[in-house]
């Protein structure tokens, strides 16, 4: 049935090429104007016929123990949601087209598993994706659409993104769309804001049933640029009482925002201002702005404060500009507020606290304002760490003050990408890229999204902010299948600006036919639930015991993070055990030695087993390990609770290459080491 599903798809891919095909000349003439954002059309065909391929994500986890999640590999561009009803369940969409448009990668779990999902669009789509949810955890996602474009649609899901309705028209125009849904209770509760590009004016649709139908309310001008953005804001003690949508309009170069402001649920709108905040944005090539050859755009991204914090009401601004004026130079990102409904704004503060900043490319930024704590939430592209400015990593911050401060910045990917990326794939001077990220929160939480070219492609990139970094040893151990017991450490090494609780969960993948593991977790202190930690660098205990008799094989043990009440951050880790019947431990007496010893092993040397004896005079944890040279463990022989007695364990060393090994004996307060060669 899969097969039959890709061999449908890819004829419906061919096809909606012959209706690109004949919309061409429009969209080649669309993608050479610098006052547009329209992929270039030789690298949207050639990607739109690539055949469809499932998707595989995978985590980056770097050295110090931080996780970046590949959820797919798109065309850029990425918008990101959180179900404000489940912090487990999110969904990120990056640039796409043909029949398929931009499919959304959702995850119900924290992000452990992604799976794509697409809507029926039933036309040709054009990609620009956006995500939204409203209060209930009705999720909206809309794409441009036509072989020309000529609007969006709109499609919703009520199941989590894990099924889509049949979307529906929702806004018109021909470039950058955006949108905004209202999730409070007030009286325009689930109502859906669509903004676009229509030549020069920017067109506002609206739904006020839930998504079923959308009306185009009005078109605003000044409005010659793409990147027109609405949000939602209250109106004093009115939830949802302000509709706000800013436009771009005058030069690329020093762009005109023009704020307008709706108190009637988006029906009509009322000019609040016209502000010149940005310039440049890196270089000017080609009339396109332009850092390191990738092109971007000194979009304005606004967002409200809807909660019942000191700033409810707050209207915020995000962009990038040059610092100094003036195209060459570098950008910073730039915030400004406004407490007066968009009609006055504050003087500009810089969101980079990079010394020295004016040497360093800050841009390409994305921001969102929590609905219940006020949080303020932003990341960029950032130059901080090259000095040769050629590639970047991605950063973030918030603000807890209004948009006054910023808390230190923090670097969210794990790995620098070069910035011109001419092995992605992009065309044009300078290259196309992408134009925007994303970031979405929940509470005192954030995931965000973006294009990471790390390995010289358009990997679609999720990370968490704050986070925690997670560290496990990763060698395949052993357990014995007659209920031998070991002791595992999972550790949280640092945090990034994470101060909530980690909590602590294990699973197998696969359970053994027979029998299986059991498992304990043991954390330091009393106060604290056995399975989390809440101080930070710390460690867990994981004690894991087989139950006699188990099946051998490699059992994967999967340990779980999640963060305070089980939200997010959630983070993975896998120990592989293998199972086995070892030649293993023998009683060779019961009765109670006087004292702990260790005998010298029998024979020695060996080839490849020998016998190793010792003397146990009080119940308790004991270990056997054998060590190289350099003090590495080789095997972890004995590693549990162990009665009163004499024992003799048969050792092994088949895998192990000749050379000379020393064992040592751990109980109580009774420590000892022997040495001993192997002679193959």
């Amino acid at each position: 049935m899969k097969n039959f599903t890709r061999s449908a798809l890819l004829l419906l891919v061919v096809i909606t090429g012959i209706f690109f095909f004949q919309g061409q000349n429009n969209w080649v003439g669309w993608a050479d104007d610098p006052n547009r954002d329209i992929i270039p059309y030789e690298y949207f065909l050639r990607n739109m016929n690539k055949p469809y391929v499932e998707p595989q994500p995978f985590v980056f986890t770097t050295s110090d123990g931080y996780d970046n999640f590949n959820v797919a590999l798109d065309l850029a561009e990425g918008h990101i949601s959180i179900n404000p009803t489940n912090p487990l369940n999110s969904f990120v969409a990056f640039n796409g087209g043909g029949s398929s448009g931009s499919v959304p990668t959702t995850t119900t779990d924290g992000g452990i598993t992604w799976t794509r999902v697409n809507p029926l669009w039933g036309a040709p789509m054009a990609g620009d994706p956006c995500t939204g949810y409203d209060s209930v955890g009705n999720a909206y996602f809309e794409n441009m659409w036509g072989s020309t474009i000529i609007g969006t649609k709109i499609a919703k899901s009520t199941t989590g993104t894990t099924t889509w309705q049949t979307p529906v028209a929702a806004n018109v125009g021909n470039d950058k769309n955006w949108i905004a849904v209202d999730q409070t209770g007030g009286p325009y509760k689930g109502y859906v804001y669509s903004t676009m590009t229509n030549s020069t004016t920017c067109n506002v649709a609206r739904s006020t049933d839930g998504g079923a139908s959308f009306n185009v309310m009005t078109a605003l001008s000044p409005h010659a640029l793409p990147g027109a953005m609405p949000c939602v804001g209250p109106d004093g003690n009115t939830q949802g009482g302000s509709v706000y949508v800013v436009t771009n309009a005058g030069s690329s170069f020093s762009p005109t925002y023009t704020f307008f402001r709706s108190t009637d649920g988006g029906a009509t709108f009322n000019l609040q201002s016209q502000q010149v905040f940005a310039n440049c944005v890196g270089d000017n090539v080609g009339g396109r702005n332009s850092v390191q050859n990738m092109r971007t755009r000194p979009y304005p991204f606004i967002s409200a404060d809807n909660s019942y914090g000191p700033n409810r009401g707050r209207l915020y601004l995000i962009y990038a500009s040059n610092t100094p004026v003036g195209c060459g130079n570098k950008p910073d990102i730039f915030c400004r507020y406004s407490s007066d409904f968009g009609v006055n704004w504050s003087a500009a503060v810089k969101v980079n606290d990079d010394p020295n900043s004016e040497g360093n490319n800050q841009w390409h930024p994305a921001m969102w304002c929590d609905k219940s704590t006020g949080r303020l939430w932003v990341q960029w592209l950032d130059t901080r760490n090259t000095p040769t400015s050629d590639s970047c990593e991605v950063y973030a911050t918030y603000s807890t003050d209004g948009g006054a401060t910023f808390i230190p910045n923090q670097k969210i990917s794990n790995a620098k990408f070069k910035i011109n990326c001419t092995g992605c794939g992009g065309a044009g001077t300078p290259l196309y890229l992408g134009d925007y990220n994303g970031i979405n929160s929940f509470g005192n939480q954030s995931m965000m999204c973006w294009a990471d070219f790390r390995q010289n492609n358009f990997q679609s990139t999720v990370a968490f902010f704050p986070d925690y970094a997670v560290k496990t040893r990763s060698t395949t151990d052993s357990l014995a299948v007659a209920g031998q017991t070991k002791d595992y450490y999972v550790s949280i090494p640092s945090v990034k600006l994470y101060t909530g609780s980690v909590k602590f969960s294990a699973y197998v993948t696969t359970p053994p036919a027979v029998g299986g593991l059991t498992i304990q977790f043991l954390n330091r202190t009393n106060d604290q639930p056995l399975d989390s930690l809440t101080t930070y660098p710390d460690s867990i205990k994981m004690r894991v015991s087989t139950i006699p008799g188990t099946s051998t094989g490699v059992l994967a043990l999967n340990v779980k993070t999640m963060g305070t009440g089980g939200s997010i951050p959630v983070h993975l880790r896998t120990f592989n055990i293998r199972v086995h019947n070892p030649i293993g431990i023998t009683p060779i007496s019961s009765e109670v030695p006087s004292k702990f010893s260790l005998e010298q092993n029998y024979p020695n040397p060996f080839n490849p087993v020998t016998n190793i004896k010792f003397d146990i005079a009080k119940a308790g944890m004991v270990k056997l390990v054998v060590y190289d040279v350099t003090g590495r463990v080789v095997a972890n022989l004995v590693n549990g609770e162990l009665a009163p007695g004499s024992y003799k364990f048969d050792f092994d060393a088949s895998a192990l290459a000749s050379g000379i090994y020393f064992y040592k004996l751990e109980a109580a307060n009774f420590t000892a080491i022997k040495k001993m060669i192997l002679v193959k």
